[in-house]
């Protein structure tokens, strides 16, 4: 077993989300003991992104991205090295905070270079239709305030667009677990850990 483990916060590993994606993985190590795995911190290495190179390609034929790419313009050759990652994981761990009720650039980079035309997805009349096989996907989210429940007091687009915009290139067994107002100080955040237990075993169950 292959797992993908994708972290987005500036913090690293003292990261709420990061601590909490970390615990999804102590499950699923429990499980498969013997799981390689792929880690991929998008703050301590940052994605460029998508570049001219990439969106001239991509408009044109499918000759012209398969030329573009065997002549290792940086941007393709860069997005298929990120698509193999992700094709090749049997499940996927993503760790993220909510940046501006969203998600944070370095995530947005990577989809970008993971959702694309001709490849992770085609567009049909139908609609846009995943090629990816599906999988487990796991997102740990953490936020500085109340995202959902009767405390929200704000708009979160970020696990509605995951929602979306995973699918789309065939992702659609996620599974999202969450501490919440973080930014209420440390006894905050450990009730929020405590309460989230529970969540975890029927996430990863």
């Amino acid at each position: 077993m292959k797992i993908l483990h994708i972290t987005c916060s500036a913090r690293g590993q003292q990261s709420v989300s990061y601590r909490l994606s970390q615990r999804v993985m102590d499950r699923l190590l429990s499980q498969h003991p013997a799981a390689q795995i792929v880690t991929r911190d998008l703050w301590a290495e940052p994605l460029p992104h998508i570049d001219g190179e990439y969106a001239a390609a991509l408009g044109g034929t499918p000759d012209r991205v398969s030329a573009a790419a065997a002549r290792g313009l940086s941007s393709l050759a860069l997005s298929d090295r990120l698509i193999a990652e992700l094709r090749d994981a049997d499940c996927v761990v993503i760790a993220t905070p909510m940046h501006n009720f969203t998600v944070p650039s370095v995530l947005k980079a990577w989809l970008d270079h993971v959702v694309r035309i001709g490849v992770t997805f085609n567009a049909t009349p139908e609609g846009k239709i995943g090629t990816l096989a599906d999988r487990p996907v796991y997102i740990a989210v953490s936020s500085g305030g109340y995202r959902t429940g009767e405390r929200a007091r704000q708009p979160d687009f970020l696990e509605p667009y995951l929602r979306a915009i995973l699918p789309t290139i065939g992702l659609k067994n996620l599974n999202f677990v969450s501490v919440q107002a973080t930014a209420f100080g440390p006894e905050a955040t450990t009730a929020a850990f405590a309460a989230v237990e529970q969540a975890l075993d029927d996430c990863v169950a």
